[in-house]
């Protein structure tokens, strides 16, 4: 970069060609967002929901919703995208869509990483097969997965090794964590980390940067391997920051926390988009590795996710850190003609705006602090910062301006 879980999509990924003279580098892509469902009264999980709101969930919205190993958690998937115009139609209309639902039901809708106030012991897993496998296998750790994330599919051409492709733009894949922060406390208590999801998904096995794998061929070994002595069934049960789909042509990213603002979720698919074309355009690009290269990576994705965008990452080749800042002008530079080729300029831009202002984590930090100056209890002072993530969730997607965030935290310790 500087150099130079478990759930599957409903709906199939498959590239469809618009014409026989599409360009194979417009790449198509697809965006998963994982929701917390709520009580707006108690602001606490809704720890079984009614059967009525999953039915009306299915009928309003066929193969576009999934559950997940949490009952108190539901996924939303776009269709295959063709434009940043058609990422932002699509997953407005979900989230208007699934919160108009919720509404109907007495259900509201929260995307953040954690949720601010709940106790994992309290939760009850969906009662599928995979579900109750994974809560066999991985008990506590699986009980405990109260974690929602942002997932983007990128289409990648037939004969394009996806696995030697992921390693080059692997030192990125830390950035996206940064810039996506949403998940300061856990069980009513601040954390201390801005991406508390990332320190708690590191319990499950197979997760964060994947090893040093050369090739497809390569990769299919190990999961081969470990099928045959009964650890896993098939490649969806590698849970890596990012990782070839077992299911779909694609590179997906996995490390993002859930994004409360759809601008931010726009921002990271096309961002995402636009590193896969960049490293398929200049096939040298990311191609050195050191033995020191995967721990680095690993370094700046924990810088990532105890500072959010307050990070500064090292540079391998320099052997200096770098600013979340710079780091990110550098990705723009380098993103520049990509974005330029799929028309998504507006899109990279954002990321400017996140740095400037902060992820939602800095907000929910900002308001949990002010509440705090008022002589609140920790819960007290959690809940209007649950107001503030259901409020912001789904406010451009009803016509409205999001919420103003608070002013933005620095470095202080929440408490």
């Amino acid at each position: 970069m500087l150099a130079s879980m478990h759930s599957a999509a409903p709906a199939p990924f498959v590239r469809r060609d618009r014409g026989a003279s599409r360009d194979p580098l417009d790449l198509t892509y697809g965006i998963e967002e994982e929701f917390f469902l709520i009580d707006p009264a108690s602001r606490e999980l809704v720890t079984t929901p009614s059967g009525k709101f999953l039915r009306a969930c299915r009928l309003r919205l066929p193969d576009r919703v999934g559950e997940e190993l949490l009952q108190a958690q539901l996924e939303v998937v776009t269709p295959i995208l063709h434009s940043a115009d058609h990422a932002r139609e699509s997953l407005s209309e979900l989230r208007f869509e699934l919160g108009r639902i919720g509404n109907a039901h007495g259900i509201g809708l929260v995307a953040s990483g954690t949720h601010p106030l709940a106790n994992w012991e309290d939760q009850r897993h969906t009662d599928k097969p995979r579900y109750d496998q994974l809560t066999e296998d991985f008990q506590i750790v699986a009980r405990r997965n109260l974690l929602c994330g942002l997932h983007v599919h990128v289409g990648v051409p037939e004969g394009a090794d996806r696995v030697s492709l992921m390693h080059r733009l692997m030192p990125w894949v830390p950035v996206f964590l940064a810039l996506s922060t949403s998940s300061p406390f856990w069980n009513g208590r601040p954390t201390g980390l801005f991406s508390y999801r990332q320190a708690a998904y590191d319990e499950w096995p197979r997760s964060g940067i994947p090893d040093d794998f050369t090739c497809e061929e390569d990769y299919a070994g190990f999961i081969d391997l470990l099928a045959r002595c009964g650890a896993l069934t098939d490649g969806s049960f590698l849970w890596w920051a990012v990782r070839p789909s077992a299911r779909f042509p694609t590179l997906e990213l996995r490390i993002a926390d859930a994004c409360t603002r759809l601008e931010d979720s726009l921002a990271l698919a096309a961002a995402f988009r636009c590193l896969v074309r960049a490293h398929l355009r200049q096939p040298g690009l990311g191609a050195t590795r050191t033995a020191f290269s995967r721990r680095v990576i690993d370094e700046n994705r924990w810088r990532a996710k105890r500072y959010g965008t307050e990070a500064s990452f090292i540079d391998e080749e320099a052997e200096a850190t770098l600013a979340l800042p710079d780091v990110v002008e550098r990705m723009l530079r380098l993103l520049a003609p990509d974005a330029d080729a799929l028309n998504c300029e507006k899109e990279l831009a954002h990321l400017r705006t996140i740095v400037l202002h902060g992820t939602s984590a800095h907000a929910q930090l900002a308001l949990y602090r002010d509440q705090r100056t008022r002589c609140l209890s920790r819960n007290e002072a959690l809940l209007p910062v649950i107001d503030w993530l259901a409020a912001e969730t789904v406010s451009a997607t009803a016509g409205r301006s999001p919420a103003s965030p608070p002013s933005r935290l620095r470095t202080a310790p929440a408490r």
